[in-house]
């Protein structure tokens, strides 16, 4: 892949987001806007061609705030209402680009869609509601419109999920464990997106000490962290903590590559 990737970090929190509702801690109450971290979702832009990674609950707030006119695609890494529950908002986009959104997902994923968006697939066609065309991906690789996209599997605690590797640019959240056949595709990657929920250890996602650990076995170039809890710190200490090359990522954070 030769063509510049753009990469833009639209949410960097957790299901809960941050601020948490109810929550006075130094970290929701941080007037620093890289503290303030929407559901995790990333855009990507390549030749023109717009990919969403993950459409959660903030999915229009982001849109919005982005500017974002359209959407070629969008790849889902699993079903957690905070990865999809956004879907309905896509009505704005069909409006716009007067057709179907095309969303690329694991079979259970898209199951899972059919289940919960039940009136988007009935027989009977509400006037205005999502229009989806679903494609099934599996782990290996898929493309789009030219653009190779290699699938990577890993686990958040039992679920299989999916992460995404474009060129040297590879975006994994939500996930503890990813088996070493699965660490062979990312080999190689310069530019590496990966959930780290906080210090302590955690059931189903990498902590911050995990996350390093994993980064020093891959050996990017740069390493952005995504899918963080308040309980990770403010961003202004969490950076001075973290070693060279890894960052905390933010939202609305632009990635050239």
């Amino acid at each position: 892949m030769n063509s510049t990737l753009k990469i833009t970090l639209l949410g960097t929190g957790t299901s809960l987001g941050v601020p948490i509702i109810g929550c006075d801690c130094p970290v929701c109450n941080s007037k620093d806007p890289r503290d303030n971290r929407l559901r995790s979702s990333a855009l990507v832009e390549w030749k023109n061609q717009v990919f969403l990674i993950d459409a959660g609950p903030d999915f229009r707030q982001q849109m919005l705030r982005t500017s974002v006119r359209k959407i070629d695609a969008i790849l889902l890494t699993h079903e957690h209402k905070d990865h999809v529950s956004g879907l309905d908002d896509i009505r704005a986009l069909n409006f716009l680009l007067r057709k179907p959104i095309d969303i690329y997902a694991e079979k259970r994923v898209q199951d899972s869609i059919r289940k919960n968006f039940a009136y988007v697939f009935s027989m009977i066609q509400y006037p205005g509601i999502p229009q989806m065309n679903l494609h099934q991906i599996s782990p290996g690789s898929f493309e789009i419109n030219g653009l190779k996209i290699i699938t990577i599997r890993a686990f958040h605690y039992k679920l299989p999920i999916l992460g995404f590797r474009f060129g040297d640019f590879t975006y994994i959240s939500d996930t503890n464990y990813i088996p070493p056949e699965q660490m062979a595709k990312i080999s190689g990657t310069r530019i590496l997106v990966l959930n780290a929920l906080r210090w302590e250890a955690h059931l189903s996602h990498n902590s911050i000490p995990e996350a390093i650990k994993l980064i020093q076995e891959i050996k990017p170039e740069r390493t952005y962290l995504t899918h963080l809890s308040h309980q990770a710190g403010k961003y202004e200490d969490l950076i001075k903590e973290l070693p060279a090359g890894v960052e905390p990522g933010y939202d609305g954070l632009v990635i050239y590559l």
